[in-house]
């Protein structure tokens, strides 16, 4: 497994460059994005726009704020003229602008539109990776691009009807969540997977996702409609493909990437083998993958030993297995990537936040946050955190907020 990202050596303090990326001018900014999340509010006693109460929020969590309370307190002590650089209303020209209090916060947050705000997020994330990519290679030969597709249970957020918040989300391969949906108590992740990949442009990217989504509405979805390529792997839930690439002579295919990590206490070895095969029984697919994990617990000894299956449309010569290794790696380091960095430096499976809609907006903070530090280049998520905490207008460089 990849290492965690926030488990490196930060780098010395003093390289934390309090600058923003450079982006083109017509990029829209992080206020311009968040403007777009419709009000549900009243508008009678209304004191604060709704792109200023989150605004703040965005700045919060990326100082470290892990609940409601806490980003409240953070715009309490933020100076006037940070207030002001996010677009807070001065009703008195003496005293400068105001912190929306606690309840607002907490109102805003409870109520807003999920949807909306992940798009605000998720487009914010997207252009700033893009124009990125531009700056850092203008070579016509750039690799296919990968976005993972994976679903998380924010565990502390129980309802009184014994529910939790279930989200399915879609990670680029620099670690970036550009798109995330709820996924309802009534329904599971695979409802989802279209409505969460269909505003996105997927055009020439590989999708990868677990056995759950190896459907073949989604492998026509991909392939017919977004102009994608996928690398599924398939399990017990495709039982008749299952067997068929079992029973492949795999003792005749040679061994092609063999790769060894260890982490969270567990040494892994990987060995892969693909070979291109005719009349495999799923859209599009033109190559059979077998990945054999051998995985021992470094506490105890124990080894386990497991073969999967995965099917994918790319051919040979767009992706041989060793680059098919590299992507199934990339999409199991959104655990890492995503997942362990919520749990760990935000403690998201432990918090209360469960009222309303505020943990999957708590959620979408996180992954703005987690984002913006990668996009600043800084891998080490808590160590960035702590810097941005030191400083109130740090958050607003970061976020590109002049």
């Amino acid at each position: 497994m990849p290492a965690r990202s926030s488990s490196l050596i930060p780098r010395p303090l003093g390289q934390l460059a309090d600058t923003a990326p450079t982006v083109p001018d017509d990029l829209p900014g992080l206020l311009t994005c968040l403007a777009q999340v419709p009000d549900l509010r009243r508008d009678q006693g209304r004191r604060h726009p709704l792109a200023f109460v989150l605004s703040l929020a965005a700045c919060a969590v990326l100082a470290g704020a892990k609940s409601l309370a806490a980003i409240a307190e953070w715009a309490a002590d933020a100076p006037p003229n940070v207030l002001a650089r996010l677009g807070g209303p001065c009703r008195e020209p003496d005293r400068g602008p105001v912190a929306p209090a606690e309840a607002t916060v907490r109102r805003v947050l409870q109520r807003i539109d999920g949807d909306a705000l992940d798009t605000a997020v998720g487009s914010w994330l997207a252009g700033r990776e893009r124009a990125a990519g531009q700056e850092e290679n203008d070579s016509d030969r750039r690799p296919l691009p990968s976005l993972a597709v994976d679903g998380k249970t924010v565990r502390g957020a129980r309802r009184t009807d014994g529910t939790q918040v279930h989200l399915l989300a879609a990670m680029t391969g620099t670690g970036l969540v550009t798109a995330q949906r709820e996924v309802d108590a009534t329904t599971n992740e695979i409802t989802v997977f279209q409505p969460l990949l269909a505003p996105l442009n997927l055009h020439g990217t590989v999708v990868t996702f677990d056995a759950l989504h190896s459907q073949t509405a989604h492998a026509r979805f991909l392939v017919e409609d977004k102009h994608a390529h996928y690398i599924a792997l398939i399990k017990g839930n495709q039982p008749t493909l299952h067997q068929w690439l079992k029973a492949l002579p795999w003792r005749e295919v040679p061994l092609l990437d063999k790769t060894r990590a260890t982490a969270h206490g567990r040494d892994e070895i990987r060995r892969i083998k693909a070979a291109a095969v005719a009349g495999i029984a799923f859209p599009h697919a033109v190559q059979a993958v077998q990945i054999v994990r051998r995985r021992r617990i470094v506490t105890t000894g124990k080894v386990t030993l497991e073969r999967i299956y995965g099917v994918t449309d790319l051919t040979a010569e767009q992706a041989d297995a060793t680059e098919i290794a590299r992507r199934v790696r990339g999409h199991w380091g959104i655990e890492n990537k995503i997942h362990h960095v919520r749990d760990t430096t935000y403690a998201e499976d432990a918090s209360r936040v469960r009222t309303g809609t505020a943990p999957r907006a708590m959620a979408s903070l996180r992954n703005l946050a987690i984002g913006a530090l990668r996009l600043a280049n800084q891998t080490n998520i808590a160590a960035g955190l702590r810097h941005h905490t030191r400083d109130a207008n740090r958050p607003l460089i970061t976020l590109g907020i002049m």
